[in-house]
């Protein structure tokens, strides 16, 4: 090492099955994450010139190393998360058809339109389109590490923009592995870029150069990222969990309602932002839908159909909303006050938890799941939208499920299956409330990622012209008398 040079700190990526080591990292600093702004400021003028279909062809590229190479990636993401493989290829899979689905509809929902000029402007053409932004940071979680950030990442890039990536501290070897696919397939620039370290990195990374911040966590969070981007007007897209509600009327398909409250609730370890936390049951068919989920439920194994937590600190927050459930009067027919363990969670089912407990007012993150017996739908919107939260939901019901759909007070709600909206690449996926703000996927997750640009032409001069300090009194007669003909009634 010479007199220049200094060490740079490293941080371990461990698998949190059995805390191996899987790679180490380095901690970008203030001045790294500059640098790499920077360099992606130079690449994004590169990108940007491509024009859509240059940009279009470059990403199927990125697309086919994720599918060809799709295997790798899968036990990168086992590795860091400890998720099953097959919930590893999923989330790729999910994410394959997003990048595909803003390639293709980048132009068409960006391009130039054309747009009504009016009756009194009649002479001018008017047009819209959609430009790049520039650089966007994206700072991305740990329990969806390729189908989360990519949400934002591909569109991003669809839309023209580069992208500085930082990824979780848990995970940053997906990170760097998407990173260097993409440079396997656009080598020509660091258009998609890479930072990693901690919660100080991130920080950088928002008070740096960028041109908006796409971040996915928790609304506390978010409400710092908020915060620091202000200094700078810098605009953000803030993901921030949720407390998702399953609703099952009275006419409901039972045995499908219970398998997508099974996979809502325990699959990745109910470390899903979307995932099923709640369900209001309909008085008529509660006792068999609770009997139906109690016995799925106990058939459900950790270890096999999912894994360990893969953040060692949310074992305290699931334990704490146990007990707190428990302590109010609540029951555990799943699971319960001894579910926690050193790695895993058992399954948990919990009953008669009263409304103003921790494990139904508060984001557990953890395989866990309350079922409330209610009159009827009305109560069952009404318990339902008690919450700072408002994320996803879902609503099982044969005749009823648009209109409590449409009742919700959620970004999202998918109707007689789970979490199907996550998976449409042409619906926009954001909440409200703690849950944050902005849309990430379909037309609306590629005007996020753009500003819109308007022009107007003129065709030819009006007869009546007035902008000119040449206008005269008689031209301000005209211009009157046309406007009450035209909006007097």
């Amino acid at each position: 090492m010479t007199s220049t040079e200094q060490a740079v700190e490293t941080f371990d990526s461990f698998d949190p099955a059995t805390d191996r080591v899987v790679g180490t990292y380095p901690v970008h600093d203030a001045a790294a994450v500059d640098a790499a702004v920077a360099k992606a400021r130079e690449a994004a003028r590169w990108w940007a010139s491509l024009g859509f279909a240059g940009r279009a062809e470059r990403l199927r590229r990125w697309k086919g190393v994720l599918v060809r190479r799709m295997s790798e990636l899968c036990d990168v993401v086992s590795s860091e998360t400890g998720k099953p493989r097959g919930d590893a290829q999923l989330e790729i899979v999910l994410a394959v058809e997003h990048i595909e689905w803003a390639a293709r509809h980048a132009r068409k929902v960006l391009g130039p339109r054309r747009r009504s000029s009016g009756l009194l402007l009649a002479n001018q053409a008017a047009t819209v389109e959609y430009q790049p932004l520039g650089v966007v940071g994206v700072i991305g979680p740990w329990n969806y590490p390729v189908f989360t950030p990519l949400g934002s990442i591909a569109y991003a890039l669809a839309a023209g923009n580069a992208v500085v990536f930082k990824p979780s501290e848990y995970t940053p070897g997906v990170g760097a592995w998407l990173v260097d696919a993409f440079a396997q397939a656009v080598p020509e620039q660091p258009v998609l870029s890479l930072v990693t370290g901690f919660g100080a990195t991130g920080a950088a990374l928002v008070r740096s150069d960028v041109d908006k911040i796409a971040f996915t966590g928790s609304a506390a969070t978010g409400k710092k990222i908020m915060a620091t981007a202000a200094e700078r007007l810098t605009p953000v897209i803030i993901e921030a969990g949720g407390k998702d509600p399953l609703l099952v009327d009275s006419d409901a398909d039972l045995d499908a309602a219970v398998d997508a409250a099974v996979w809502g609730a325990f699959s990745n370890a109910g470390q899903t932002c979307v995932g099923v936390e709640r369900v209001y049951v309909h008085t008529a068919v509660y006792d068999e839908f609770v009997a139906k989920l109690t016995e799925r439920a106990r058939g459900i194994r950790p270890g096999e159909h999912y894994g360990p937590m893969t953040m060692r600190s949310q074992l305290d927050v699931v334990r704490r909303h146990i007990t707190d459930a428990l302590a109010k009067g609540g029951r555990a027919l799943v699971g319960g006050a001894d579910a926690v363990g050193d790695r895993y969670v058992q399954p948990t089912v919990l009953v008669d938890v009263p409304e103003d407990s921790e494990a139904v007012r508060e984001e557990t993150f953890g395989p866990t799941i309350t079922v409330t017996q209610v009159a009827d739908m009305d109560e069952a919107v009404e318990k339902a939208n008690d919450s700072s939260y408002g994320l996803g939901s879902t609503v099982f019901s044969r005749r009823r499920g648009m209109e409590l759909a449409r009742r919700l007070r959620t970004g999202m709600t998918a109707i007689n299956a789970p979490l199907s909206f996550a998976g449409i690449a042409t619906l926009p996926f954001g909440g409200v409330g703690e849950s944050g703000f902005g849309r990430i996927h379909g037309p609306e997750g590629l005007r996020e990622f753009a500003r819109p640009k308007a022009i107007a032409r003129q065709r030819y001069r009006m007869p009546l012209v007035m902008t000119t300090f040449a206008r005269t009194a008689k031209t301000d007669e005209l211009v009157g008398k046309l406007v009450r003909f035209l909006h007097r009634r």
